[in-house]
């Protein structure tokens, strides 16, 4: 698959070959909501429209996973892409790890580490999306059945040689984790959750692999739409119960009244840049060292336009300085709140 080309400003990732826009489309929410961790009910076309959309706006990968909607998100991503020109196709991004139970689709999927399932899985997802090699494959979460790192990582870096997959990261791995599987092949690549609200990553994983020449896609930019700037207490109130979000305590009470007063400092920033909320959000993500590129969620082309600034937008320190400020003033989130000087 040829390298896409793209009129937006894009970063080497890590030392994957791959240039990439600094934000890329996420299809969690894409994957529908007939799962333990699903968005709500989506409309599949919709979501086909809303990847076209950001491939002709210039975005340049797609960021998916097998477990997203117990392997929906990848075929939607599969369909949006299959009548695409080869030279014009995104990077696809997939993960896996995550088994799930076809008989009960509401229990949570376990975390399972097996050499073998892991290569299995691989050529599943390669089934679903349609491609002959997957751009990156990435292990989901650190397995709960006490594989070792070193032997899934291992997995990965075999169906990397095998040429099956491109690259070869982690996500939501730790500095110590990221330390071990590093000793075996090198980690192309991190996938850490990472938001004002959500800093912790910035303390260790980020500085990892600023060293490592570890590539580092972000997700959860906007928090989960918390930080869009157009969430607010009457739409979490009618969250479905089939949308995660509706349980989760960042959502409600008083956690929620903190987001809420983040997003709104955020107003003043985004008038002086002419730009949204959401877009300063992700902005923010990507003025850390480290940060490669952020991983922004969609359902509609409505949405792709709604945070595509944050693709080009370059926030001042005095920005920065001014969203510490706001984040220490709420209490929102945890971790530091600026990049070291």
């Amino acid at each position: 698959m040829p390298d896409q080309k793209t009129d937006l400003p894009t970063r080497p990732f890590g030392t994957t070959g791959m240039q990439i826009t600094r934000v890329g489309f996420g299809a969690w929410a894409i994957g529908g909501g007939d799962w333990a961790v699903g968005w709500g009910d989506q409309d599949d076309q919709a979501s086909v429209d809303a990847i076209r959309h950001a491939v002709d706006r210039g975005i340049n990968w797609i960021d998916t996973a097998a477990v997203y909607g117990l392997g929906h998100s990848e075929e939607i991503v599969g369909r949006a892409v299959r009548d695409m020109p080869a030279d014009e196709r995104p990077y696809i991004f997939t993960k896996c790890g995550l088994v799930w139970d076809e008989n009960d689709r509401k229990a949570p999927a376990k975390r399972v580490g097996d050499p073998a399932r892991i290569k299995a899985d691989c050529d599943a997802s390669l089934k679903r999306l349609g491609v002959e090699r997957i751009d990156l494959y990435q292990m989901h979460w650190p397995p709960a059945d006490n594989t070792p790192v070193e032997d899934y990582w291992q997995a990965l870096l075999d169906l990397r040689d095998a040429g099956k997959i491109r690259a070869a990261g982690l996500s939501n791995h730790n500095a110590a984790q990221l330390k071990a599987a590093e000793k075996l092949g090198h980690v192309d690549t991190l996938q850490p959750p990472f938001s004002m609200i959500k800093r912790g990553v910035a303390e260790a994983e980020l500085p990892w692999c600023e060293e490592h020449r570890t590539g580092v896609i972000v997700y959860s930019p906007m928090q989960s739409g918390l930080l869009t700037g157009s969430f607010s207490r009457e739409r979490a109130a009618k969250l479905p119960e089939n949308d995660w979000r509706s349980r989760n305590p960042e959502f409600t009470g008083e956690g929620l009244e903190r987001n809420l007063a983040l997003a709104d400092a955020l107003k003043p920033v985004a008038e002086r840049h002419g730009t949204s909320v959401a877009s300063v959000a992700v902005a923010w993500t990507l003025a850390w060292p480290g940060v490669t590129a952020a991983i922004v969620g969609a359902r509609s082309p409505a949405q792709v336009d709604g945070w595509l600034d944050a693709a080009s937008l370059e926030l001042a320190s005095a920005d920065m300085d001014e969203i510490a400020k706001a984040i220490e003033r709420t209490g929102a989130g945890s971790g530091p709140v600026k990049p070291a000087a």
